[in-house]
C-alpha cells in the first residue's frame, strides 16, 4: 500500500476519508504526535474524546487484550480511536509471542470494525519480518519524517512552525518561521523549543518576527561556528578537531551543533550567489545576520568551492541523522563529521 505523508494524510481527513487501521512510522516523535492528534480530531468529537479515544502501548500492555478493546463497541460515542505505541516491541518478544501478536494482529485487519481506528505507532520497523510485511500489505502507511528533499524538508518544517506557535497562542511571521527552521537545521523538537522561549520573549498578543528570532535564537556559541569555515578554507585538521573538543566541552549539544554548522554552509552558499561587488552592508541585510558576520560569510564564500559546501551539507544530513537513528557515541559521530569535512574537496 503506497505511503502517505502528514500532509497527504490531513488532506484525505478533511475529506471525510477515515481509515479502519493506520501506521505512523518514523522517528520524529513530534510529527507522530500531530498525525495522532489529526486523526483523533477527525474522528471523534471533542466532547466525546474522553471516551472515545484509547492509548496502548505495545510494550507494556498485553496486544490481544488491545486488539479485544478495538473490537469492542465503544460507550456513547459511534467511532473510537485506539492509539498503540512502541509497536516494535512486538519484534523484540519471544517468537511464541510474536507469531501469536502477528496472527491476531492479521485476523483484526482481515475484519475490521468499523467504528475503531486502530492507530499503529513505531519509530521504525524490520521489513524483512513479518509484522513490517502483513503492516505494509494491508494497513494505511504515515511516514511521520520530514522530507528529505532540503527544499521540500525545510518547506514543511516552516508550515509546522507556523502550528507550533498557534498551539501556544503567538503567531510568527513566515520569514521568521523560515529563519527559525534553517537555524534549527528543521529539526521539530528543537523549533518547538524556541518558539516557546520566542513566544514569551515578545509577549502576549505580539507576533514573532525575523529580528526577534536572529536577537534570541542565534546565540554568541552558535556564531562560533565561522571559526569553522576559516579551518576548512585553510585545512588545518589538528585545529579543525581541537575547535570541536572546545565546543563539545562547553556543552555544545551535537545536534544543535550539527543544525549551527548546517546554517552556517547555507549561508556561505548564499552569499556566494550574492556575487562579488556586494557590500558587507547589503550582504547583512539579505543574508539576515549581523554586519560582522556577513564579512566574514562574504570572505569565506570566496575563498570554499561550491562543490565542498554542497558535500559538507550532505554530510551534515548524515551525521545528523546517524544522531538521531543510532546509539553510536556522540563525539565518534562529531568527530568522524569533521573528518568527512576536511576531506570534501
Amino acid at each position: 500500500m503506497p505511503h502517505l505523508s502528514a500532509e497527504m494524510l490531513a488532506a484525505r481527513l478533511a475529506k471525510g476519508k477515515g481509515l479502519p487501521a493506520i501506521l505512523l512510522l518514523g522517528e520524529d516523535a513530534y510529527l507522530r504526535a500531530a498525525c495522532r492528534d489529526q486523526i483523533v480530531e477527525a474522528s471523534i468529537e471533542p466532547s466525546a474524546r474522553d471516551w472515545g479515544f484509547r492509548r496502548f502501548s505495545a510494550e507494556d500492555d498485553d496486544f490481544a487484550q488491545i486488539l479485544s478493546q478495538a473490537r469492542t463497541v465503544p460507550m456513547l460515542v459511534p467511532r473510537q480511536v485506539i492509539s498503540v505505541s512502541d509497536l516494535e516491541a512486538l519484534e523484540h518478544g519471544s517468537e511464541a509471542a510474536r507469531e501469536a501478536a502477528e496472527n491476531d494482529l492479521a485476523a483484526y485487519l482481515d475484519d475490521p470494525p468499523p467504528y475503531t481506528v486502530l492507530l499503529l505507532e513505531a519509530a521504525a520497523l524490520d521489513q524483512r519480518m513479518r509484522l513490517a510485511k502483513l503492516l505494509m500489505e494491508k494497513v494505511q502507511v504515515v511516514s511521520a519524517e520530514l522530507p528529505k528533499d532540503p527544499h521540500e524538508r525545510a518547506r514543511m518544517a516552516a508550515v509546522l512552525a507556523l502550528g507550533m506557535a498557534r498551539e501556544r497562542k503567538a503567531a510568527i511571521d513566515p520569514g521568521a518561521a523560515e529563519e527559525l527552521v534553517d537555524l534549527c537545521n528543521a529539526n521539530l523538537a528543537a523549533i518547538g523549543n524556541e518558539i516557546e522561549k520566542l513566544a514569551t520573549y515578545v509577549g502576549p498578543g505580539q507576533p514573532i518576527r525575523r529580528e526577534d528570532v536572529a536577537a534570541l535564537v542565534v546565540s554568541e556559541k552558535k556564531y562560533s561556528v565561522w571559526e569553522l569555515s576559516e579551518i576548512l578554507a585553510s585545512r588545518q585538521r589538528g585545529r579543525a578537531f581541537t575547535f570541536l573538543d572546545s565546543l563539545l566541552r562547553e556543552g555544545e549539544n551535537p545536534p544543535a551543533l550539527i543544525g549551527a554548522m548546517a546554517w552556517m554552509f547555507r549561508k556561505l552558499m548564499m552569499a556566494q550567489e550574492l556575487g562579488r561587488h556586494v557590500s558587507p552592508g547589503q550582504a547583512a541585510g539579505r543574508l539576515g545576520m549581523r554586519l560582522a558576520t556577513a564579512e566574514i560569510a562574504l570572505r569565506q564564500a570566496a575563498k570554499i568551492p561550491r562543490k565542498k559546501l554542497v558535500a559538507g551539507l550532505r554530510a551534515l544530513y548524515d551525521a545528523d541523522s546517524q544522531l538521531k537513528s543510532t546509539s553510536a557515541d556522540d563525539r565518534a559521530i562529531m568527530e568522524f563529521l569533521v573528518a568527512r569535512l576536511m576531506g570534501t574537496d
